[in-house]
């Protein structure tokens, strides 16, 4: 029976460790059972598994070699033997569920860290690696506009998924950080369409209240509008009661307040990446659609769906044409864009802030609440509140490094 041996070895990052050492272990017949490495500031943890044949004598002989090579590369080196059962209680654990942790912030503290993997524990679950996705920053560059993330690949599943959610909220709010926990699936870094909400997410307006503030009416619209986001208000209803109160109009002011748009922090970012890396994405909106069509042509947005006011001899009616974009609305299109597409429900990302986005965050394989009501926020799988747009990406699991060299 083979024996087995955890080599782990520490000390200045430097080429050619990883091969000598292999080389070596190669020698003498070794297997590697499993093995991994991290360089945190130029600071080198190497660890193999490595299962060997000729016994004590050969592991004796085995160590003395290796502990020789690492002298000559300046690095320390420490040996463990590994008792079968162990290793055997280690390969029984791989069919358990994963999941992936995901805490986002303007900047990492230790606190931070501490509280959530307090709360994985006490949820058993087992953390079996821990990556920083965002970019090196340099000391004076932390600002409020920062981004920093850390992921955690985890190992079991919660015996209360619920329980565990809300201590992720609790964490979340006493913090100020944003901390997604979503199944490790293949679809994770294979979606391929993202749904996005216009007013409040894309950009940072509500253009209905711009549109009521041009025509005299924006306190009223902006308390029917704030009733409906929090979900007080059924959507067609608050929707209808705003419209009437632009009626007259003039429709030269909406060319005006389009080209005074402003984008969301990290809008741009994303869709850029995002069209790079081959997404499709889509407005879906209960605003209007001459603001949607204006991101489209400002951004490159695949797909606008959203309300087309009704104007006659240059003045806004009060009413829109078609069928109005509400939240089941929403959903029905994510499915529709979906099989257009011909890519599955689960491969689909959508975005939004308000109650009436609920629908497609719920359709959506990866649905998020961002910046969103605390309704929604509590009501949505996944949230994103302290960082901008661009910080999607990292729940796909993609690194600083990997798109920014797009």
């Amino acid at each position: 029976m083979k024996d087995i041996l955890l080599i782990n070895v520490f000390g200045d990052d430097k080429p050619g460790v990883t091969s000598t050492l292999a080389a070596e272990l190669a020698c003498h017949g070794g297997i590697i059972l499993d093995i991994g490495q991290a360089v945190i500031h130029d600071d080198l943890a190497l660890g193999m598994l490595v299962a060997l044949d000729g016994g004590p004598e050969a592991m004796a002989q085995v160590q003395e070699v290796i502990t020789r090579r690492a002298e000559a590369l300046s690095v320390r080196v420490r040996f463990e033997a590994i008792e079968h059962q162990r290793y055997q209680d280690w390969v029984e654990q791989q069919g358990k569920p994963r999941h992936i942790v995901t805490l986002l912030s303007r900047q990492i503290t230790a606190e931070q860290i501490a509280e959530l993997t307090a709360v994985t524990v006490r949820h058993d679950l087992n953390i079996d690696h821990i990556n920083r996705l965002s970019g090196r920053v340099p000391l004076e560059a932390l600002d409020r506009h920062s981004s920093a993330c850390v992921e955690f690949s985890v190992r079991g599943a919660p015996a209360d998924s619920r329980a565990l959610r809300e201590d992720f909220m609790e964490l979340s709010t006493r913090l100020e950080v944003d901390i997604a926990f979503q199944r490790d699936t293949p679809y994770r870094r294979n979606r391929r369409l993202v749904c996005f909400d216009m007013d409040s997410t894309l950009i940072e307006a509500e253009v209905i209240d711009e549109l009521a503030k041009a025509a005299g009416v924006g306190d009223e619209v902006v308390a029917i509008t704030e009733a409906a986001m929090r979900g007080e208000l059924d959507f067609q209803q608050s929707f209808a009661q705003r419209l009437a109160l632009l009626r007259g109009l003039d429709e030269s002011v909406l060319q005006e307040i389009a080209e005074n748009l402003r984008l969301t922090e990290g809008a741009e970012k994303l869709i850029a990446t995002l069209k790079k890396l081959g997404y499709k994405t889509a407005i879906l909106s209960g605003g209007f659609e001459y603001f949607g069509r204006f991101l489209q042509q400002r951004l490159g947005i695949d797909y606008v769906y959203a309300n087309e006011l009704d104007i006659v001899d240059g003045k806004v009616t009060g009413t829109v044409t078609g069928t109005v974009v509400d939240g089941n609305r929403k959903a029905a299109l994510l499915a529709q864009l979906a099989e257009r597409e011909g890519i599955a429900p689960e491969q689909v990302i959508a975005v939004g802030d308000g109650a009436n986005d609920l629908p497609m965050l719920n359709a959506a394989g990866l649905g998020i609440a961002f910046r969103a009501k605390p309704l929604v926020k509590a009501s949505a799988e996944h949230a994103i509140s302290t960082l901008g747009l661009d910080a999607i990406l990292y729940l796909l699991g993609f690194r600083d490094r990997e798109h920014g060299s797009l």
